[in-house]
């Protein structure tokens, strides 16, 4: 998925005469938006089929499989569960995965309430579509309108596909028996990988997610399928520790630490999408 807490700096605000702030004066044209979150929503939603491919070859019926994309509506929880179920762990393991994971999602809210401003009846529903996609999208846009029909359009275009790329996947995966036998189990780690990959774009980020893999790789044959996955999330906190203390001691290390610092939410949650792949994965 995307890199989202990079993409705050195009929201600029300018102070009004009465000490308030209003949105930049930027304009963009409707249909930029709406190109650009089409885009985004059919990308990533036609990788529901995977999800729906992979969660019936896990064990899981067609109805617990569309419910998961209905309800959780999170790829890396879904395929983190999925994968840690098809893997052998504990259903209670690979719920907890699945739930850190989605955390960061809460973060996202905090952000975008501000920024969209939903009359409080929409907030409840607006929050189903509160993920790293319509994130990505809706934080860039230089208007609350055109942040508004950038979430609206993504949140919609992917949830839409995203269930129904689920349900085709899954009666797919029904139609043809043995999944394993075909291969699609790596669908999983494969698509995981595919999420991560434009994430990891600076230092903290790529060393963090190299020691998750590395962690998650060391604990897999000593530790029961799905806690590997938990455990080596710590790479997150011990990285950006580790480079806050580096850069401190360097000139202007105050000023440093703190933007590693700020870098914190974006390198934990590469390093959770990492461990996520790795987990389901290796237990393969």
């Amino acid at each position: 998925m995307l890199d989202v807490a990079k993409q705050t700096a195009p929201l600029c605000t300018t102070a009004d005469p009465a000490g308030g702030s209003t949105l930049d004066a930027g304009t963009k044209p409707d249909s930029a938006v709406v190109r650009d979150a089409l885009g985004v929503g059919i990308a990533v939603g036609l990788s529901g089929f995977a999800f729906g491919v992979t969660s019936a070859g896990s064990g899981l019926s067609l109805l617990q499989t569309c419910a998961l994309s209905l309800l959780v509506f999170t790829g890396a929880s879904q395929f983190a569960l999925v994968g840690a179920l098809a893997a052998g762990g504990n259903p209670y393991t690979a719920a907890a995965g699945a739930f850190f994971l989605g955390v960061r999602n809460a973060f996202y809210g905090l952000r975008l309430s501000q920024l969209l401003a939903l009359p409080r009846a929409l907030r409840p529903l607006a929050a189903q579509w509160v993920i790293d996609e319509t994130t990505a999208v809706t934080l860039p846009q230089p208007t609350r309108r055109a942040a508004r029909i950038g979430f609206t359009v993504t949140g919609l275009t992917l949830y839409v596909l995203w269930n129904l790329t689920t349900l085709v996947g899954a009666m797919g995966a029904e139609a043809l028996g043995d999944t394993d036998a075909w291969g699609l189990d790596a669908a999983s780690p494969a698509v995981f990988l595919a999420l991560l990959a434009p994430m990891l774009k600076s230092t903290t980020e790529r060393v963090t997610a190299a020691l998750a893999v590395l962690l998650a790789l060391g604990l897999l044959p000593v530790l029961p399928a799905g806690v590997p996955v938990l455990l080596s999330a710590l790479a997150a906190p011990v990285v950006l520790f580790l480079m806050g203390r580096a850069k401190g001691d360097g000139p202007g290390g105050t000023e440093d630490a703190g933007a590693t610092g700020a870098t914190g939410a974006t390198g934990a949650t590469g390093a959770t999408g990492a461990t996520g792949a790795t987990g389901a994965e290796g237990g393969r």
